[in-house]
């Protein structure tokens, strides 16, 4: 019983913060179920983890059974990259297995290190002395940290109030791999709080984005769109209407799950062109809008540029329009207009040069 109530003493706060995070994943309708399944996965890791650092460092306050401690520390020493590979899987869009193969090779080296000490032992002291490969548990969670951020990075709007929570992420994750080379190998007793905490922060920011995210696209919704024009409009000087051709010839052929993955590709070519001040929406079924803020017309020009050079990479095809205003009383609405005018016309070019059939 003493050794519970010190468990419990030690890591009641994290017990907490994964009930807290198993109820929101019951009760959310943002992430679909392979999502929420990773992420229940993903809390029992960090769960078994605290137990089974809590026994390692509790046996290495009595200097008792070196044979099970040795085997503690290698499951350790491995839960940190298979955590950060799962937190891919859970969090990055078409993530596949795969990515956790590195982490299981990493986890084999520690536990051939038990029984050769390439990577740690344990001396007869009950001190834990590294090897020669001692820092390639850290190497691999910084690697693995570096990734996750990345491409966290690269799938977001590149928007501050997504760049935020990632940078809290990151931040949290370096803490995890830098401190206890810094403070000492006690700041490990706490690294699953610190998980956990990061998890669940995350998890909340994650879910308030998905508010304004369109399901399909991962573009931000017309609902964002409304919010940012209204806040911001003083500061925006371009609005480009974009809308896809052929659609329609698409769904009647091909099928609505055509339909939508042509919508999915052309949304990430322009989450792909445009930069944090030229948010880019989803404001119908194969409409979309990019709103630039502080923007010249010569960096207008190029976006537009860069956005008909990566749709070209793709089968599908695109009419872009365009209003650039620096006046500061400009109407919104007009620029909306006169851009969607010159898409329109646009797209009057493009089936008469084609000759395709406009539906």
């Amino acid at each position: 019983m003493d050794i519970l109530k010190e468990y419990l003493l030690q890591n009641w706060p994290l017990i907490l913060i994964l009930i807290a995070f198993v109820i929101m994943l019951t009760i959310t309708v943002f992430l679909n179920k392979k999502t929420i399944r990773r992420m229940y996965v993903l809390i029992g890791v960090v769960f078994a983890l605290s137990i089974s650092v809590f026994f390692e460092f509790y046996l290495g306050d009595i200097n008792k059974l070196h044979n099970l401690r040795v085997v503690l520390v290698a499951i350790r020493y491995s839960a940190a990259p298979i955590i950060i590979s799962l937190l891919l899987l859970a969090l990055v869009k078409k993530s596949r297995w795969y990515v956790v193969i590195p982490a299981i090779a990493l986890a084999l080296i520690n536990f051939i290190s038990i029984f050769t000490g390439i990577v740690f032992s344990i001396d007869d002291n009950g001190t834990l002395v590294r090897g020669f490969l001692g820092y390639l548990p850290y190497i691999g969670v910084g690697i693995y940290t570096v990734w996750l951020i990345y491409v966290l990075i690269m799938q977001s709007n590149k928007q501050p109030t997504e760049i935020i929570p990632i940078i809290f992420l990151a931040l949290s994750l370096g803490t995890s791999l830098f401190f206890p080379l810094i403070i000492g190998k006690e700041f490990s007793k706490i690294f699953c709080t610190i998980v956990g905490i990061a998890l669940f922060v995350y998890y909340v920011f994650m879910i308030l984005q998905l508010t304004k995210k369109d399901a399909l696209t991962g573009l931000l919704n017309r609902q964002a769109y409304y919010s940012y024009i209204t806040n911001n409009y003083k500061d925006i000087t371009a609005i480009i209407s974009i809308d896809m051709n052929g659609l329609k010839k698409i769904n009647d052929t091909l099928g609505h799950i055509a339909g939508d993955e042509a919508i999915s590709t052309v949304a990430s070519c322009l989450m792909k062109s445009a930069r944090y001040k030229q948010p880019a929406y989803r404001t119908g079924g194969d409409e979309f809008i990019i709103v630039c803020k502080k923007t010249s017309e010569d960096e207008l020009l190029r976006l537009i540029s860069v956005i008909r050079k990566n749709v070209s990479e793709t089968e599908y095809t695109v009419s872009i329009g365009y209003c650039h205003s620096l006046d500061q009383n400009k109407d919104i609405d007009d620029m909306v207009k006169k851009s969607d005018e010159m898409m329109y016309k646009d797209k009057e070019r493009h089936y008469a040069e084609t000759g395709e059939k406009r539906r």
